[in-house]
């Protein structure tokens, strides 16, 4: 494999090895000081990081508010108090002498203000910003105000394109990079577009060489592109480094730093990663974003599936093939279904699955009482994470409704990653991935289950493997 040279990133001469931001509290000041560290670019992630008593202890992100608005506001309390921490954290063990980003995601619940909040209170400590998960158009206006660098996260040129004929051209010095997310590979929320089939993922060459042709209409011929998703050796990537076409590269890892002692999660979680097969991660589209995201099966992922198989289609008056009367709630109510939808429901509710639900879509889901009650309770009890929800159908637009009735379909993603991220339960909780994190089991440098420590993972990178 060639040999990687360093590149300029966030003022820094830098290893082109990125760590992952990934989600809440998953990449934290510890594990970025340590990639840093090591001679990377490390990242934390912004979104609801945790913060820390007088003790040292992680503060429960628990809510007190009694309406959504209420809560909304402690969670954004919560999430700004959290990334000023772990920006702390991360300039204490590299003593400003590496850079560290921060990721946020321009779908979760107030970007702009976590972000201006956190630059605002770790002024001095955070030295780029990465942000995906939207288009986040005023990222490099909140960006320059603070003198930090900007690394959006794209999945096309396209993309880019709309990003900088309307906001990034003004900012342009401040760009650090553009971060190109493989929408099939990466973990987490994915980039796919409406006109791209998930089943058939494209060869990510042509997109980033594209990306780079219209990054070069606007004279960033030297601003580095950094590949993100499906990565695992860099000696497969070695027709990348040091090409003319695709100009300076650098390369992200948001799996393979899951496996590290630095890696804040989860034993359980780590054990699990080096035991996944080829085809244990895969895409979906139950998040209450409704963005396409990629996560490894387990109970969570199964039980979510099978609720969604267990629909049917309804009308509130008899229409065409929709005759068949079914009655709903206490008050028995009919609404109108297929003969063979009838026999359908009368087959789950004699499972158990006895509770019909209605979601946006004028169907019926069919579920058990304490799954609908745990629905229920997770709607209720929502604190508004999101821009937008389709889960509880929260909003943080005025009205603070998104207009539609709440999704059964989904699930309350804030609670899910919380638990994941602070205990030992990964069956029942949802487990984002990347999709090589099956060569977790068989790469020999994990051999006997070794868990390297990041400095290890970032020399073992740099020979290729």
């Amino acid at each position: 494999m060639k040999p990687l040279k360093t590149l300029r990133i966030s003022g820094f001469d830098a290893l082109p090895l990125v760590e992952g931001g990934k989600g809440i509290s998953v990449s934290n000041g510890e594990s970025s000081g340590a990639w840093a560290s090591a001679g990377g670019v490390g990242t934390f992630s912004g979104v609801n990081a945790d913060s820390y008593d007088v003790g040292g202890h992680p503060v429960p992100q628990t809510y007190h508010g009694r309406t959504r608005v209420d809560r909304h506001e402690e969670l954004i309390s919560y999430a700004i108090n959290g990334g000023i921490a772990q920006a702390r954290i991360a300039r204490d063990l590299t003593g400003g002498k590496h850079p560290i980003h921060m990721n946020v995601l321009w779908e979760m619940a107030a970007a702009e203000r976590v972000l201006v909040g956190v630059l605002e209170g770790a002024k001095g400590l955070i030295n780029g910003v990465t942000c995906g998960a939207g288009m986040p158009y005023r990222l490099s206006e909140l960006a320059a105000k603070y003198g930090v660098w900007y690394y959006p996260i794209v999945s096309s040129g396209r993309a880019f394109r709309a990003l900088w004929k309307r906001a990034y051209h003004k900012q342009a010095e401040w760009l650090g990079g553009v971060v190109y997310e493989d929408p099939w590979l990466a973990g987490g929320h994915n980039g796919l577009s409406n006109s791209e089939d998930p089943n058939k993922p494209e060869d990510p060459y042509p997109r980033v060489r594209q990306l780079r042709e219209t990054m070069r209409e606007f004279g960033l011929n030297d601003t580095p592109i950094i590949m993100a998703g499906g990565i695992w050796f860099l000696r497969e990537w070695d027709h990348w480094i040091d090409n003319p076409e695709l100009g300076p590269i650098a390369f992200q890892f948001g799996t393979r730093p899951l496996v590290t002692k630095e890696s804040p999660i989860s034993d359980a979680w780590k054990q699990r990663l080096l035991t996944l097969k080829e085809g244990d991660i895969y895409l979906n589209r139950f998040s209450p974003t409704g963005m396409w995201s990629s996560a490894v099966e387990n109970d969570f992922m199964r039980d979510l599936k099978a609720r969604t198989a267990r629909q049917i289609a309804y009308t509130n008056e008899p229409m065409g093939d929709h005759f068949v009367e079914l009655p709903l709630g206490a008050r028995k109510k009919p609404v109108y279904v297929t003969e063979h939808d009838k026999v359908l429901a009368e087959g789950w509710i004699a499972d158990g699955e006895t509770e019909p639900v209605k979601t946006p879509d004028q169907t019926l889901v069919f579920v058990t009482p304490e799954k609908l009650r745990e629905i229920r309770t997770d709607q209720v009890e929502c604190m508004g994470c999101l821009s937008h929800c389709h889960f509880s159908n929260w909003s943080q637009d005025e009205g603070h409704t998104t207009g539609k009735k709440p999704d059964p379909r989904s699930y309350c993603i804030q609670k899910t990653l919380q638990q994941i991220s602070h205990s030992e339960e990964v069956d029942n909780q949802l487990m984002f991935a990347g999709h090589a994190a099956f060569r977790f089991g068989s790469d020999p440098f994990y051999s006997n289950g070794f868990i390297p420590s990041v400095r290890q993972l970032v020399e073992r990178l740099v020979t290729g493997d």
